[in-house]
């Protein structure tokens, strides 16, 4: 094919990608917009429980009034704080301890069966553990959200360095390479993938376990305004604290998402 006709080809294929983005963003946007009308109607009809269900525009008059009396803010911004923290913690020491299991075969073999053990445990089910040992505050919520993904992230980024071509890896050790080379110039960046990955499924791991932490000991929080609701039968709220968590959990993924969008594009 001549240049002119490749240039015309690549171009038409960026046409169809983008009508198909718009399609796919217009589709979801409409079945969006489906799914809350037909919440509203069935509410104002009783043909659902308004006052167990609610309906949006209750829920926004709830957001609206929040906002404007400064009630809101304060516990959007710890929940934020306490997930973003308890993500960070969570991903950054899985990786470390994997990178570590990973670097000594003899720490693999006796630790491999403890990590599937850990796995299978229900993390919430430390949360007295934690609020003995850290009090009944900030660091018990904290470290709720970073044992409900560490083990996890441990499991999946482990299991990624095992997967490595091993190719790969001889033709470094031929070289003359260290054990700190293979990982860096091979192991490391062939997980990549891997690791934005499993920064997707902490988003969401990193909010449950932060709003089960708020659930137990917290006094402000989306997880203390849930429980707060629930307790004083007003289900606006709690279905509002609910919308939130669903719209900022979304935003960090979408963080994440770009993020690998960024480094993928590089690595091309």
């Amino acid at each position: 094919m001549q240049p002119k006709e490749i240039e015309s080809v690549h171009r038409r294929y960026l046409q169809l990608e983008k009508r198909m983005s718009f399609s796919v963003f217009a589709t979801q946007l409409f079945l969006f917009l489906v799914f809350l009308g037909l919440w509203e109607l069935l509410a104002r009809t009783n043909t659902i429980n308004a006052l167990i269900f609610s309906y949006p525009t209750k829920i926004w008059a709830q957001f609206w009034l929040q906002l404007q009396d400064g009630s809101l803010l304060p516990h959007v911004g710890l929940t934020v704080w306490e997930t973003i923290i308890g993500f960070l913690l969570g991903t950054i020491l899985g990786t470390v301890m994997a990178t570590i299991i990973w670097w000594s075969p003899f720490l693999s073999r006796v630790l491999e069966p403890y990590l599937v053990i850990a796995n299978s445990m229900p993390k919430v089910a430390l949360g007295p553990v934690f609020i003995v040992g850290f009090g009944p505050g900030l660091l018990s919520v904290i470290a709720m959200g970073c044992a409900i993904s560490v083990i996890i992230t441990t499991i999946n980024v482990y299991t990624s360095f095992k997967e490595v071509n091993q190719n790969y890896v001889k033709v470094v050790q031929t070289l003359g390479g260290s054990k700190r080379q293979i990982f860096t110039l091979v192991i490391l960046p062939a997980t990549i993938p891997t690791l934005l990955a499993t920064l997707k499924v902490n988003v969401g791991l990193s909010w449950v376990g932060v709003i089960v932490g708020e659930f137990l000991v917290s006094q402000q929080g989306l997880g203390y305004l849930i429980i707060y609701g629930f307790q004083v039968f007003n289900f606006t709220l709690v279905m509002m604290s609910l919308a939130i968590i669903a719209v900022i959990a979304t935003l960090m993924y979408q963080g994440v998402a770009y993020i690998e969008r960024r480094l993928t594009s590089q690595f091309k």
